[in-house]
C-alpha cells in the first residue's frame, strides 16, 4: 500500500488500483479530523456517539481530498444486500444522492459519486472493473464473510453491468489481522467449513477467506491486493473496535473520476 498525504488528511492507496488514471481511492486514517476524546479525530460514523456536527466536518474534509462535495454512504447492517447505482436508470441513479438506504456494498458506473464505507475492523474491499468503468466498495465483517457478500457482489457486477471476473482488481483494506482476530465461541458463530482458517490459538485468517472467496468469484490472483495491515495492532492509525469500544470509523472511498 502507498501512505498518501493531501489537505493535510493521511490515506492509503493501493498499488494494484493506483495505475488506473480514471478513478479515485483512498483508506482514510483517523488522524487530523475534528472529533474528540474515543472518536478522535477522523470519525466518520453519526451513529457511534459523537457528535453529528464533528463527524460532518470529517466528511466534508475527506470528500474535499477526493476532490467532490459529497460521499455516498449507506446505513451498513452487516447482511448481504447490495445498492447498485446505474447511470441508465433514471429510477436507480436518482437515488445515489437520496437520504442512505441500507446495504453493505454499493456498485456504481456513475463519475463523480464517491462510494463510501464505515470501518472499525472490518474489512473494507474496494473492486474496479477498468473494462466496464465500474467500482464497487464492500462492508465485510465476519458476519459479511460467513455469508460470502463478496460473491454476491461480483456476482451482482456481472448481472448489472455485464463485468467480467478477471477483469476486476480488489484490494483487501486494514482490518482485523489473524494476529488478533479471536472467537472464543467460533463453534456456535462460524460454519464449520470456515474452521480450516483457524489457527491453533482460535484466530482466524479473514484475510484469506476474502482472497479465497474473490478467486472463486472468478477474480485473478494477481489482481488482488491485502493490505496486511491489523487495525487492532495499529489503533494509532485506525479506528479498532476490539482495542477500544466505543470508537469512530474510518472510511475506505472509491469513485469515478
Amino acid at each position: 500500500m502507498i501512505l498518501n498525504n493531501k489537505n493535510n488528511l493521511h490515506f492509503f492507496t493501493f498499488s494494484k488500483l493506483s495505475v488506473f488514471e480514471d478513478i479515485r481511492h483512498g483508506i482514510f486514517t483517523r488522524n487530523n479530523g475534528f472529533s474528540t476524546g474515543g472518536y478522535k479525530s477522523l470519525n466518520a460514523g453519526l451513529s457511534v456517539g459523537d457528535s453529528n456536527k464533528s463527524v460532518e466536518k470529517n466528511r466534508i474534509s475527506i470528500a474535499r481530498c477526493m476532490d467532490t462535495q459529497k460521499l455516498v454512504f449507506s446505513n451498513q447492517v452487516h447482511e448481504t444486500g447490495i445498492l447498485v447505482f446505474k447511470k441508465n436508470d433514471k429510477n436507480r441513479s436518482s437515488k445515489v444522492d437520496a437520504s442512505p438506504f441500507s446495504g453493505d456494498a454499493m456498485i456504481t458506473d456513475i463519475p463523480c459519486k464517491p462510494l463510501a464505507i464505515q470501518l472499525a475492523d472490518c474489512q473494507g474491499i474496494l473492486m474496479y472493473d477498468p473494462q466496464n468503468k465500474v467500482v464497487a466498495n464492500v462492508h465485510s465483517g465476519w458476519r459479511g464473510s460467513i455469508k460470502n457478500i463478496l460473491g454476491t457482489c461480483v456476482e451482482s457486477m456481472k448481472t448489472e453491468f455485464e463485468c467480467r471476473p478477471e477483469d476486476i482488481t480488489a484490494g483487501i483494506s486494514p482490518s482485523l489481522g489473524p494476529c488478533c482476530a479471536e472467537f472464543i465461541h467460533y463453534q456456535q458463530e462460524i460454519p464449520e467449513k470456515y474452521w480450516r482458517y483457524k489457527n491453533k490459538s482460535g484466530h482466524f485468517n479473514f484475510w484469506k477467506i476474502s482472497w479465497h472467496q474473490l478467486l472463486n468469484a472468478g477474480l485473478l490472483p494477481q489482481n488482488i491486493e491485502i493490505s496486511n495491515i491489523c487495525t487492532k495492532c495499529n489503533s494509532h492509525l485506525f479506528f479498532s473496535f476490539r482495542k477500544k469500544n466505543p470508537t469512530g470509523r474510518f472510511v475506505s472511498v472509491i469513485g469515478l473520476k
